[in-house]
Parts: C-alpha cells; structure tokens; sequence
C-alpha cells in the first residue's frame, strides 16, 4: 500500500488554482492515506531498500531483515548453543545406555526365573562346572587353614613372649637370691633359648601364613571372579538364545524379520563374550591348579621341618630350615615405625 501512494504521489500532475492552493479533494485523501501509513508504522525490519528509483523493478528490492549485525549476533549465541547442544547429546548418551541396561537386566531376570522354576533351557559345561565346584570348595577349606594358622601365630607369639618375661624374671632373682643362684640361672637360660627358637619358628609360621594368604585371597579369588563374569555372561547368552528362539518360532512379517536380524546379532554378540569366557575360566583354572601344588608343596614342607626342629630343641636343623626356604627373619624391634614415621 505504502510503495503505491508513493508511486502514485511521484508520478501524478499538481494543478495550482488561482489564489495559489494547490489543495484539491484528492489532496485531502491522498493525505488522509499517508496519515494513516505513517501512524501505523511501517515495520523497520520488513522495509526495503530500493534501487534505481521507486519505479524500480522487483529484483532491485533488497529487504533489511536479511542485513544483521554479524559480530555481536554470533558471539552471544554461540556458546549457549554449543552448550546445550553438548548437554543434549550427553543426555541422549545416558539414554540409550539406561535403555540398555534395563533391556537386558529385564532378559536376564526373565531366563534366570525361567531356568530356577523348570521352563527355560540352560547351557552347561559339566567338566567345566564340576572343576569350579572343587575350587569353591578347595578355598573353603584353605581359609580354614588359613584361619587356624593365625590362631597358633597369635597363640604362640604370646607363649614366646611370656617365655621372655619369665627368662628375665629368673635372670632377675638369680642376682637376688645367691642360694638359689645356680637353678634361677639355669632356668633363665633355658626360657630364652627357648624364646630365640620360638621366634625362629614364629618367622617360618608367618612366611606360611603369608604364603597361604596370596594363594586364597589373591589367586583363587581373582579366577573366582572370572568365574563370576563367566556365569553372568552364561546368563546373557541363555537369555538371549531363549529370546531368538521365540521369535523365529512368531509371524514372519517385514517388522518381525528387522526384529530377528537385531536378535540375532545380539546373540551372536554374546556367544562370543560366552565362548571368550569360558576359555578363560578354562585355562585359569589349570594354572591355578599347577599353582596351588607347586606352592603348597613348598609351604608344608616348611611347615613340617620347622615345627618338628623346634620340638626336637634342634636349633641349628630350625635355622638351616630357614635358610633353605630363603626365610628372612626381623630384627627385633623392626615393626616399630621410625620417629620420622610418627611425626
């Protein structure tokens, strides 16, 4: 409406009557119109810059509202932009991988229940499973070897030590009691001889028990675990199987056959982490069965000499034990921490 006023107004002849007014009735609506433009209001952002004229063609009309201001526009926005996008994606991330774990926890509870109330079918290795119940059971009996070797550690640490107080207390009276010099002596002699084997023998009983600590808590329980994420990747793959067996037994429409083909790679998927695992369970369990004989083979025998030496009263067989089994006794005093130590 504006561009054909103004075209109108350009273009149109002004007659000039005789008192010099130029004001005609088509004047007064032509004003009447522009006023009602101008009150209105154009739209800065729709206007248009002409070129060539207001009789111009179309094609030298360039609208304002393309022209921005680049700089400050950009500077503003983009940090808020890239920041929210970054925080979309992470939340889609967290998404997807909360669907899948519920998708599968979901598959793996539904073929746990079905395997412990007689519906659902379940993979298993006899040998293999006969294997890991031996080694749950082994341990079992370790750790009560295990246990019952710190008892006689703690047992006999406090007999060696009250040994060592009573070998001073009669060192003590046999410089007190000059009647009584000779058998106080005597006795003083004896309990810290004894008290010198006990710590000999209590250093070869801390090697064992240091030695059978390693194998159970160490070594069994790192294959046990293996054993453990071999049983839930057991589980998955049931889990799984029993699901592609259900759909390939359902309709064969176009959406049922895109529903195979994910099923399948699914269980493909974890067959292989299954098989992986299994072969892992596998050959751990052969090492730490070579493991355990070579260890434990060492250790009783240790075990062995040295209680029978110390028993015997034979010093120089218990320390000889000693040096043959490369046991390293403490200093007295060394568990003591240094004065640096307690600062």
């Amino acid at each position: 409406m504006t561009d054909s006023i103004l075209s109108k107004a350009a273009t149109m002849e002004i007659p000039i009557n005789s008192n010099g007014d130029s004001r005609t009735a088509e004047d007064d609506g032509f004003e009447q119109d522009l006023q009602q433009v101008m009150v209105s209001g154009p739209n800065l952002n729709e206007t248009s810059i002409v070129s060539g004229g207001y009789g111009g063609a179309a094609e030298g009309i360039i609208p304002t509202s393309s022209i921005k201001a680049p700089s400050m526009h950009h500077s503003n926005s983009n940090p808020s932009i890239m920041s929210e996008e970054a925080t979309k994606g992470v939340a889609v991330e967290k998404f997807d991988s909360m669907k899948k774990w519920s998708i599968n926890t979901y598959k793996c509870t539904k073929q746990m229940f079905s395997e412990r109330f007689g519906r659902g079918s379940k993979t298993v290795d006899m040998e293999l499973e006969a294997q890991i119940d031996v080694l749950r059971e082994t341990k079992m009996k370790y750790e009560r070897i295990l246990r019952l070797a710190r008892e006689l550690t703690n047992h006999f640490y406090n007999m060696v030590q009250t040994q060592q107080a009573l070998g001073d207390t009669f060192a003590d009276l046999s410089q007190k009691s000059p009647e009584l010099q000779d058998e106080f002596g005597y006795n003083a002699e004896t309990q810290r001889l004894l008290c010198k084997n006990g710590e000999t023998l209590l250093g070869a009983i801390n090697f064992f028990v240091s030695s059978i600590n390693t194998l159970v808590n160490k070594t069994m329980e790192d294959t046990l675990m293996t054993i453990k994420m071999y049983e839930n990747a057991r589980l998955e793959f049931d889990a799984y199987r029993a699901d592609l067996e259900e759909l390939s037994v359902g309709p064969r429409d176009a959406a049922a056959m895109v529903r195979i083909e994910i099923a399948q790679q699914q269980y493909q998927i974890h067959k292989d982490k299954y098989e992986r695992l299994h072969s892992d369970v596998s050959i751990k369990l052969k090492f730490l069965e070579e493991n355990k004989v070579k260890v434990m083979h060492k250790q009783l025998l240790l075990f062995h000499n040295a209680v029978s030496a110390y028993f015997a009263g034979n010093q120089q067989q218990l320390e000889q034990t000693l040096r043959q089994f490369n046991v390293k006794l403490k200093p007295p005093g060394s568990d003591k921490p240094s004065w640096l130590e307690e600062q």
